[in-house]
C-alpha cells in the first residue's frame, strides 16, 4: 500500500468513519484514485474468461462502486453539514466526473453484452426469489439508461446526466448561500410580543453566537427561527419582510435559481424523450408503485377531490375568525395558530417543556427495542463533524445468541449556517449479508431542531418529535435489512414505498402509552397532564384539509413542471408554478412568489423527488393503514412489530413493495385510511 493510499482517509471503507482526519485536500486525489480502481474493475469483468455467472456478472457488478460510493457519499454529506469554501470547491470538481461514470456504465457496450450473455445462461434461467429480480431489474434498468441507444444517442445521454448534476448542485448551493444571507436584528424588545419565550431564547443565543450587543435577537430563515415568527409574532410588518424573503429566496442575482430550473426541467424532459418516454414522470415512474405519471396524478387529484370541501371550509371559518375582509399569506399560520387556541384553548408551545430531545431519543429507542427486539446505545468518543453530532450503535436482541452489531448511525439534530436546512437521512456503509451472517450498516439522522437555550436543553414541538421519529424510521430501514445485494438493500426500494417506514413511525408520538415513555417535563419529570395531552389529541386534525391541501399542491406542481412544459415554450416558470399552488393556498399568494425556486426536493439531485413529490402522500395512505395493525394489535406488540421487521424492513427491494406490503397487511391498502385518520372522511 503506497504512502498516499495510507495518508488518504477516504480510500478505504472504514465502520468508525475518521471524520476528523478528512479534509478539502483529500477529496479530488481519492476520487481520482477510487474512479481508476473502478474502471479497473470494469475492465475485469466486461473482460471475464470463464462462462458467465451471477457471481462473475451481477454479484460483481452490485460491488463494482462499493468503494466509490462509500467515499462519495461522505463528500456529499460533509458538504450538506460542514461546507466550507474548499470543500465545495473539491465537491464540485469531483461530482462531474463521478457522475459521468455511473452514467456510463448501462451506456457500456461490453458491460451490456455481458449481462445480456448471463440472462440468456441455463443459470440465470433457474433464477428465483430475489436473485431473479435483481436480473430483471439490471435488465429493465440498462435499457431504462439508454443501454440500447444507438452511440449518438448514448453519448447525449451521457452529456445530460453530467450537466444535471452540474446544474442540480449549484441549485442546491444557491438555496443555502440565499437563505444564510439573511437575518433580521432587533434591540427593541416591545417588537417582539407574541413571541413566546422559546422562540426569544432562541432569538437571543443566535445574536450571542454573532457577537452582537446585548440585548439583541437575531432572526434567520432556518426553520425553527423562519416558523416561530411566521405563528406568533404580532408584528405584521416584520411577519411580511420575513414571509417574503423566505419566499423569494434563490431569486437573487447572485444566486438566481431561476434558469437553473428551467434547464434541469429542459434536460430531464430530454432524456425521456430519448429513451422512448412521454415525459421526465414516465420514465422516473416506471420503476415506481405507480408506474406513471397519470396514475400519479390521479391518485393526488381524487385526494384532492375529497378534501376540498373541508378545505374551503377551513379557510372560510379563518377569515372569520381573523375579522380581516383578505387573510395575507403572512397572516394564515399567525391567525390559525390563534384560532386553535380558542377552540381548543391548545397552545402548542405548552408542550416543550415534556419534549427534552434526549428524552424524547431514549423513548424513541425504549418503544422500537419493545416493538423489534432491537438495543440503541449511545458510543461516546467517536468523531463526528460537529461537536453536536452524536454516534449512537443498534444491536440484536431478538435472534439467537443475541447482541449482534446491526448498524451505526451518527444524529446532527441543530441548525447551522454551515449546513442546508430540512431533515434527512442517509446510507454510508450497506452491508452485505452472507447466509445467516449479517455485516452491519452505518447511516445518519439530521435535522435542523430547536436548540439548546441559555439555561435549558433543547426543547421540541411536537412536529419536531414527529420528524426525528420519521427519520429514525428511515435509519431502521436501512439497519434492519438483510438482503444479500447492496443494490436492494435497506431504502433502496421504490419512492413511493420507501416513506412507508418512516411515516408509520410518526404515529407512534401520538398514542399515550408511548408518549409516557419520553414526554416528562425537563424540570420535574411529570408526564403530560391528561388535560393537555387531550387537547393536544382534539387539536391533531385541525386544518387537516389545509394540510393535506399543501401536499397535494406541491405533488401536482411537480407532475406538471415536469409533464406539461413542452420543449422550446418559454413560459413563464414561476407564474406557471404560482397558478397551480394557488388552488391549495388559503390566501392569494402575491405575485412575485418563487417559493418554487428553492424547492431543493425538486431540484437538488438529477432525480431526487422531481415527478416524485406525490410519494409522500402515497405512502402517508400506507402508513394509515398499516398502522391500524399495530392498533389491533398493541402498539407495543412484538408479534406484529416483529412481523413488521421482517415483511417490510429486512427486505429492502428483494419483493415487489405492493407483495410486501399484502404479506405483512393480508390484503391491498385501504385508500381510505388516510381520510380517516386525518377526520375527512365523514365530510365526503
Amino acid at each position: 500500500m503506497t504512502p498516499t493510499t495510507v495518508a488518504n482517509p477516504l480510500l478505504q471503507i472504514q465502520f468508525r468513519i475518521p471524520f476528523d482526519q478528512i479534509r478539502a485536500e483529500n477529496v479530488e486525489p481519492a476520487i481520482d484514485e477510487l474512479l481508476r480502481d473502478a474502471r479497473q474493475e470494469l475492465e475485469g469483468l466486461t473482460s471475464e474468461p470463464a462462462a458467465r455467472t451471477f457471481a462473475n456478472t451481477l454479484h460483481r457488478l452490485d460491488q463494482l462502486t462499493e468503494r466509490l460510493d462509500y467515499a462519495m457519499q461522505i463528500v456529499r454529506h460533509l458538504e450538506a453539514v460542514a461546507t466550507t469554501p474548499e470543500l465545495r470547491a473539491a465537491y464540485n470538481a469531483v461530482q462531474p466526473k463521478v457522475s459521468e461514470f455511473y452514467s456510463s456504465l448501462p451506456l457500456n457496450e461490453a458491460l451490456w453484452q455481458a449481462v445480456l450473455s448471463y440472462s440468456r445462461s441455463e443459470e440465470a434461467r433457474g433464477l428465483t426469489g430475489a436473485r431473479k429480480r435483481f436480473l430483471k431489474k439490471t435488465l429493465d434498468n440498462f435499457r431504462r439508461h439508454g443501454a440500447e441507444l444507438n452511440a449518438a444517442g448514448k453519448k447525449r445521454i451521457a452529456e445530460i446526466d453530467v450537466e444535471l448534476t452540474k446544474q442540480t448542485i449549484r441549485f442546491a448551493e444557491n438555496v443555502l448561500d440565499s437563505t444564510n444571507q439573511y437575518e433580521w436584528v432587533v434591540t427593541d424588545e416591545s417588537l417582539l410580543a407574541g413571541l413566546p419565550e422559546s422562540a426569544r431564547a432562541m432569538a437571543r443565543a443566535s445574536a450571542a453566537s454573532k457577537g452582537l450587543p446585548e440585548p439583541s435577537w437575531r432572526f434567520t430563515l432556518q426553520a425553527p427561527s423562519y416558523m416561530a415568527v411566521m405563528t406568533y409574532l404580532d408584528d405584521d410588518a416584520l411577519r411580511r419582510q420575513v414571509y417574503e424573503a423566505f419566499v423569494n429566496r434563490a431569486t437573487e442575482e447572485k444566486y438566481d435559481n431561476r434558469p437553473i430550473m428551467s434547464r434541469i426541467l429542459e434536460l430531464r424532459g430530454e432524456k425521456a424523450r430519448l429513451l422512448g418516454y412521454r415525459d421526465f414522470a414516465d420514465l422516473v415512474l416506471e420503476d415506481r408503485m405507480a408506474h406513471a405519471g397519470d396514475r400519479a396524478q390521479q391518485f393526488l387529484e381524487d385526494l384532492r377531490r375529497k378534501t376540498e370541501s373541508a378545505f374551503k371550509k377551513e379557510n372560510s371559518d379563518l377569515t372569520a375568525f381573523s375579522g380581516k375582509e383578505d387573510l395575507q399569506p403572512w397572516d394564515v399560520a399567525y391567525y390559525a395558530e390563534k384560532q386553535r387556541a380558542a377552540l381548543y384553548d391548545f397552545d402548542e408551545e405548552a408542550l416543550r417543556p415534556y419534549f427534552p430531545l434526549e428524552s424524547v431519543i431514549q423513548g424513541m429507542f425504549e418503544i422500537v427495542h419493545r416493538l423489534y427486539g432491537i438495543s440503541v446505545l449511545e458510543k461516546p468518543g467517536v468523531p463526528g463533524w460537529d461537536p453536536h453530532v452524536k454516534y449512537y450503535e443498534i444491536y440484536d436482541d431478538s435472534r439467537p445468541g443475541g447482541n449482534q452489531l446491526l448498524g451505526g448511525f451518527y444524529a446532527d439534530w441543530f441548525p447551522r449556517e454551515n449546513k442546508r436546512g430540512g431533515a434527512w437521512m442517509d446510507t454510508l456503509i450497506t452491508g452485505e449479508a452472507h447466509g445467516d451472517r449479517q455485516d452491519p450498516h452505518l447511516g445518519l439522522i439530521c435535522g435542523n431542531l430547536t436548540p439548546p437555550g441559555e439555561d435549558r436543553p433543547s426543547l421540541l414541538t411536537h412536529r419536531e418529535v414527529q420528524t426525528i421519529f420519521h427519520e429514525f424510521g428511515h435509519l431502521l430501514h436501512h439497519c434492519l435489512t438483510s438482503v444479500e445485494l447492496r443494490g436492494f438493500a435497506g431504502v433502496n426500494v421504490a419512492w413511493d414505498f420507501v416513506e412507508l417506514p418512516s411515516q408509520i413511525m410518526e404515529n407512534w408520538t401520538w398514542e399515550r402509552d408511548a408518549l409516557d415513555l419520553f414526554a416528562r417535563h425537563y424540570r420535574t419529570g411529570a408526564p403530560i397532564p391528561a388535560e393537555l395531552l387531550q387537547k393536544m389529541r382534539n387539536a391533531r386534525n385541525f386544518r387537516a384539509a389545509n394540510a393535506q391541501m399543501r401536499q397535494l399542491g406541491f405533488g401536482l406542481v411537480d407532475l406538471a413542471l415536469h409533464r406539461d412544459i413542452q420543449p422550446g415554450s418559454n413560459i413563464d416558470l414561476l407564474a406557471f408554478a404560482r397558478s397551480i399552488l394557488q388552488q391549495f393556498t388559503p390566501a392569494k399568494l402575491p405575485e412575485r412568489y418563487a417559493m418554487i425556486v428553492s424547492f431543493t426536493h425538486l431540484f437538488s439531485s438529477p432525480v431526487g423527488y422531481g415527478a416524485g413529490y406525490y410519494s409522500y402522500k402515497w405512502a402517508e395512505v400506507l402508513d394509515a393503514d398499516a398502522f391500524t395493525r399495530f392498533q389491533n394489535g398493541g402498539i407495543f406488540s412484538s408479534e406484529v412489530g416483529g412481523r413488521f421487521r421482517d415483511r417490510i424492513l429486512s427486505r429492502g427491494d428483494s419483493e415487489d413493495p405492493a407483495e410486501l406490503y399484502r404479506s405483512f397487511m393480508g390484503r391491498d391498502p385501504d385508500p381510505n385510511a388516510l381520510l380517516e385518520r386525518s377526520g375527512l372522511l365523514v365530510q365526503q
